[in-house]
């Protein structure tokens, strides 16, 4: 096959995960049959041959070949029903520290594997999600989510009426499979609930779920951030403070800010709508057309519609609710602050480690 030099051969098969040779086979004929497609207008078909110069002019180029991947599913994933998202990170406002650590715990590790092999270091096997609601989707390498985790892994022996111990059982397999994954076969999980004070603790040790991530309300930047991307392609009016929105909406979770932002939008259609059913009956009695300023008088999201949705928006946590959720995270807190005073010795103390304590605890090392 003739390939032309942007083909990258390398980047095809790191996204080709899953195929098996015939799956490859047929990823290359459906490109070459992409090449010929688009040559189609130079080729006679009545012609017994084809030209040689047509022959020399085509060449499979990297665009065919991802053209068909995007098409195509391995036939080992074809029985499984695969969810391919288009979020990217710019499509969540605010919380930047969490994304940061999200970022260097999942995304780190497979992409740049060779750095922790290099410092010797494993990859987490896991995240912790915790938090508010409206605040947070298969073969290695993969990413397993779990949503509501408080649904099936509880604190073992608190569920009532459990008598053969249905819910334990799921826990202890859960630990099992976490704790037999190999380090070569990179399997993450994610899990998630907004009840973390009833997960059993032996799942949020350190080789289970690693990291434990408090996922809080965005503050005001945040707000203005969410805002941001929720209306990033909404045409808005001038007249609309999206700073003021933000600010208004303290204690509001990005569910609730995007809840705004939908009921205004809605608003806006309502009024654009009922602006072409007016029009259309002018016309069909002959009255006067509408003016053109009139005709785009809705054309944008205006402040009087998110005035209007205001009258509507609502808070969906709980002061209660976030004194929960600080608790626990406090709690954490604590938990990791036990040796924030451990320092190593300087050779002013004759190799000797302080806790910073005082003297009566130095010791020899």
């Amino acid at each position: 096959m003739k390939l032309a030099k942007d083909v990258d051969l390398e980047k095809i098969a790191k996204d080709t995960h899953g195929y098996v040779g015939a799956d490859l086979a047929a990823l290359c004929t459906k490109g070459s049959l992409q090449c010929i497609r688009e040559k189609m207008d130079v080729i006679n078909l009545e012609d017994e041959e084809i030209d040689a110069e047509i022959i020399n002019l085509m060449a499979v180029i990297n665009h065919h070949l991802k053209t068909v991947l995007s098409t195509s599913n391995p036939s080992a994933l074809r029985e499984t029903v695969v969810e391919v998202s288009n979020v990217s990170w710019e499509d969540i406002g605010g919380l930047k520290s969490v994304k940061r650590e999200l970022q260097e715990t999942v995304q780190y590790p497979l992409e740049h594997l060779e750095k922790f092999e290099k410092f010797g270091m494993s990859p987490s096997k896991g995240v912790f999600f915790y938090g508010p609601l409206g605040c947070a989707r298969g073969s290695a390498p993969c990413v397993l989510f779990f949503d509501e985790l408080d649904s099936i892994v509880t604190q073992r022996g608190s569920s009532v009426g459990d008598a053969r111990g249905a819910a334990d059982r799921v826990l202890n397999q859960l630990l099992t499979e976490i704790d037999g994954m190999s380090t070569k076969k990179i399997v993450f999980i994610i899990k998630a609930t907004n009840r973390p004070d009833i997960i059993d603790p032996a799942l949020l040790r350190p080789g289970h779920l690693d990291q434990l991530i408090y996922i809080p309300l965005p503050n005001e930047k945040s707000h203005y951030q969410v805002f941001q991307s929720c209306l990033r392609n909404s045409p808005i009016f001038k007249d609309v403070d999206i700073r003021a929105l933000a600010k208004y909406t303290a204690g509001f979770s990005g569910a609730d800010i995007t809840e705004i932002c939908q009921r205004a939008c809605k608003y806006a259609i309502r009024e654009n709508i009922e602006k072409d059913i007016e029009r259309e009956r002018r016309r069909n009695q002959n009255l006067k057309a509408m003016e053109d300023d009139v005709i785009d008088e809705v054309a944008d999201i205006k402040a009087a519609h998110f005035e209007e949705s205001m009258k509507y928006a609502r808070r969906s946590v709980s002061d209660a609710d976030i004194c929960k959720y600080q608790a626990f995270a406090q709690t954490l807190q604590q938990s990791r602050e036990f040796g924030i005073d451990f320092r190593f010795a300087d050779d002013a103390s004759n190799g000797r480690v302080t806790s910073g304590a005082g003297e009566d605890d130095l010791y020899n090392v």
